[in-house]
Protein backbone atom coordinates (compact mmCIF):
# COMPACT_ATOMS: atom_id res chain seq x y z
CA UNK A 1 0.00 0.00 0.00
CA UNK A 2 1.91 3.13 -0.98
CA UNK A 3 2.27 5.67 2.12
CA UNK A 4 2.73 9.17 2.31
CA UNK A 5 4.48 11.29 4.75
CA UNK A 6 3.32 15.13 5.19
CA UNK A 7 6.14 17.47 6.79
CA UNK A 8 3.32 20.13 6.82
CA UNK A 9 0.59 21.18 9.18
CA UNK A 10 -2.23 18.22 9.16
CA UNK A 11 -5.09 21.31 8.28
CA UNK A 12 -4.05 20.58 4.26
CA UNK A 13 -2.58 23.88 4.09
CA UNK A 14 0.77 22.41 2.46
CA UNK A 15 -0.82 19.76 -0.62
CA UNK A 16 2.18 19.09 -2.20
CA UNK A 17 4.63 18.93 0.47
CA UNK A 18 5.59 15.77 1.79
CA UNK A 19 7.36 12.65 1.03
CA UNK A 20 5.29 10.44 -1.31
CA UNK A 21 6.55 6.50 -2.11
CA UNK A 22 5.28 5.30 -5.35
CA UNK A 23 3.50 1.88 -6.32
CA UNK A 24 6.02 -0.58 -6.47
CA UNK A 25 6.16 -1.43 -10.72
CA UNK A 26 7.29 -4.94 -11.65
CA UNK A 27 9.43 -4.88 -14.66
CA UNK A 28 10.97 -7.60 -16.85
CA UNK A 29 14.04 -7.39 -14.31
CA UNK A 30 12.85 -6.99 -10.95
CA UNK A 31 10.99 -4.06 -9.46
CA UNK A 32 11.48 -0.66 -9.59
CA UNK A 33 10.14 1.73 -6.55
CA UNK A 34 10.52 5.52 -5.59
CA UNK A 35 9.56 7.68 -3.07
CA UNK A 36 9.59 11.61 -3.86
CA UNK A 37 10.17 14.60 -1.64
CA UNK A 38 8.08 17.01 -2.68
CA UNK A 39 8.14 20.92 -0.90
CA UNK A 40 5.51 23.75 -1.77
CA UNK A 41 4.80 21.81 -4.82
CA UNK A 42 8.24 21.34 -6.31
CA UNK A 43 10.97 18.22 -6.62
CA UNK A 44 13.36 18.23 -4.20
CA UNK A 45 14.61 15.17 -3.61
CA UNK A 46 13.86 11.19 -5.05
CA UNK A 47 15.19 7.77 -3.46
CA UNK A 48 15.08 4.36 -5.11
CA UNK A 49 13.92 2.10 -2.61
CA UNK A 50 13.64 -0.76 -4.87
CA UNK A 51 15.78 -1.56 -8.06
CA UNK A 52 16.51 -4.15 -9.89
CA UNK A 53 19.69 -6.20 -8.81
CA UNK A 54 19.57 -10.08 -9.44
CA UNK A 55 22.58 -10.27 -11.19
CA UNK A 56 25.82 -8.22 -11.74
CA UNK A 57 24.65 -7.31 -15.05
CA UNK A 58 21.38 -5.62 -13.22
CA UNK A 59 23.15 -4.36 -10.68
CA UNK A 60 25.38 -2.11 -13.08
CA UNK A 61 22.92 -1.24 -15.32
CA UNK A 62 21.02 0.22 -12.28
CA UNK A 63 23.86 2.28 -10.79
CA UNK A 64 24.05 3.62 -14.05
CA UNK A 65 20.62 4.85 -14.79
CA UNK A 66 18.98 5.50 -11.48
CA UNK A 67 21.05 8.59 -10.47
CA UNK A 68 20.60 9.53 -14.56
CA UNK A 69 16.79 9.08 -14.11
CA UNK A 70 16.51 11.02 -10.55
CA UNK A 71 18.83 13.89 -11.97
CA UNK A 72 16.06 14.29 -14.88
CA UNK A 73 12.79 13.81 -12.87
CA UNK A 74 14.51 16.53 -10.77
CA UNK A 75 15.28 18.76 -13.72
CA UNK A 76 11.75 17.85 -15.61
CA UNK A 77 9.96 18.43 -12.24
CA UNK A 78 7.53 15.81 -13.68
CA UNK A 79 7.80 11.83 -14.75
CA UNK A 80 8.04 12.48 -17.97
CA UNK A 81 11.61 11.78 -18.13
CA UNK A 82 13.60 10.50 -21.09
CA UNK A 83 14.61 6.33 -20.96
CA UNK A 84 18.16 5.80 -19.80
CA UNK A 85 19.75 3.75 -23.14
CA UNK A 86 20.11 -0.04 -22.39
CA UNK A 87 18.01 0.61 -19.31
CA UNK A 88 14.61 0.84 -21.02
CA UNK A 89 13.03 -1.23 -18.68
CA UNK A 90 13.76 -0.13 -15.35
CA UNK A 91 13.81 3.38 -16.58
CA UNK A 92 10.30 3.02 -17.50
CA UNK A 93 9.23 1.15 -14.40
CA UNK A 94 11.05 4.41 -12.68
CA UNK A 95 8.79 6.65 -14.62
CA UNK A 96 5.73 4.53 -13.29
CA UNK A 97 6.25 4.49 -9.74
CA UNK A 98 7.76 8.10 -9.80
CA UNK A 99 4.18 9.26 -11.47
CA UNK A 100 2.29 7.70 -8.99
CA UNK A 101 4.08 8.93 -5.90
CA UNK A 102 3.60 12.36 -7.67
CA UNK A 103 -0.49 11.52 -8.43
CA UNK A 104 -0.66 11.72 -4.17
CA UNK A 105 1.30 14.55 -3.97
CA UNK A 106 -1.18 16.01 -6.48
CA UNK A 107 1.62 17.78 -8.46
Amino acid sequence: MPSHTSTGPSTGTSAGTGTYTGDPVGTRYGTVQVAVTVTDGRITAVKVIQAPDQNGRDQQISSRALPQLTQEAIKAQSAHIDAVSGASNTSQGYAQSLQSALDQAHV
